[in-house]
């Protein structure tokens, strides 16, 4: 039994490097390319694989693309979770929230921009399930913004509207940044930390 099972467990580690590595050589040639004008030969080669090899482990050049949105969104969404629940307010967990989220998609954003702009090339059970992690990572701001009205540290007329304006704050990083500019990611945090405080408070 004992042999049979250290067997058969060798070869887990070496499979899931080799799929962390395609799914790091897409991002890398999504980016550069665009989904529709990279191949899965593009993706081979850049992991050191052959063609074929890109199918042992992806069904699809697709199923890389949301394994990639899936990954990002499960991120972002424990990230968040954590920064709510480990904060002694609603302002101290909202300035931990949008502090995270736009760092994070400054440091990621080549794969943030992969996920925003080739969303529309998920199939639609693919789509489906990322809209319900973004409903999930949504659900998170939420709770804090309304706890933050209910306490009174929050001045909101309209909680969803609100949310999404934080949100859409950070995630629009990804958009413009760039690793030449001279801000730093956490120093993006810093300040978009405090531009969500101010955005709740008047």
């Amino acid at each position: 039994m004992l042999s049979t099972m250290s067997t058969s467990a060798r070869p887990i580690e070496p499979v899931v490097d080799t799929a962390h590595r395609l799914l790091e050589a897409a991002a890398e040639a999504f980016a550069d390319r665009g989904f529709h004008a990279t191949t899965t030969r593009d993706i081979a080669s850049r992991a050191g694989l052959s063609p074929a090899g890109v199918y042992v482990h992806f069904a699809s050049k697709e199923e890389l693309l949301y394994q990639l949105s899936r990954e990002g969104h499960v991120a972002a969404r424990d990230m968040l979770r954590a920064a709510a629940e480990g904060a002694a307010s609603p302002t101290e967990a909202l300035r931990a929230i949008m502090g995270r989220f736009a760092t994070w998609h400054a440091e990621h954003f080549r794969v943030a921009r992969i996920v925003q702009y080739e969303f529309a090339n998920l199939t639609p059970e693919h789509r489906d399930a990322v809209l319900a992690l973004r409903k999930q990572i949504d659900a998170v701001v939420r709770d804090v913004v309304t706890a933050g009205v209910a306490s009174g540290e929050f001045s909101v007329d309209d909680v969803p509207d609100t949310t999404l304006a934080l949100m859409s704050m950070a995630v629009d990083v990804a958009r413009w940044y760039d690793p030449e500019i001279k801000r730093t990611p956490d120093a993006i945090g810093a300040a978009y930390a405090d531009l969500g405080i101010r955005l709740v408070t008047g």
